[in-house]
């Protein structure tokens, strides 16, 4: 079975993988936990990884099962098809989150906008990606294998 990307209303990552678990489709959503300033205090809370999608294994003719969750609105598309995501690069998520590194952070200074590098270290450890654009505090790349665009933190 494949690893299939799934869109998701906004805010709805967490509660539309839980539906899905509970119609027996094995659903990953992956979470950091983040530091909110609150007015009178900080607070630690869990928000997912990637803003409106998630991943889910199911065999090709089951992938309507998905849309019996309200929250998903639609599979992800590259470059024609359904976007598949391989074990290794789920596993490498996996990794990186157990890992409790979510703080990490990907430095590409010496780099120009177009260069293609192989990223060695954080969550996205061994792929490749290309530079689409440098600000003053990120870099942009793109992620050749995903089709995602990551923005990251200067150091």
């Amino acid at each position: 079975m494949k690893w299939y990307v799934v869109y998701t209303k906004p805010k709805w990552e967490k509660r539309a993988a839980e539906q899905l678990t509970k119609f027996n489709i094995n659903c990953y959503c992956p979470v950091i936990k983040k530091t909110q300033q609150r007015s009178d205090r900080k607070i630690k809370v869990e928000q997912p990884l990637f803003n409106h999608y998630i991943f889910v294994q199911l065999a090709e003719k089951d992938r309507n099962l998905v849309f019996h969750s309200p929250g998903v609105v639609r599979f992800l598309f590259w470059l024609g098809r359904h976007a598949v995501v391989k074990d290794t690069e789920i596993e490498t998520i996996k990794e990186w989150l157990k890992d409790g590194d979510t703080a990490s952070e990907i430095s590409v200074m010496q780099y120009q906008i177009g260069d293609k590098i192989h990223l060695n270290s954080g969550p996205f450890c061994d792929q490749n990606a290309v530079v689409k654009d440098i600000t003053k505090t990120h870099y942009v790349l793109i992620l050749e294998s995903l089709g995602y665009v990551l923005k990251v933190k200067h150091k």
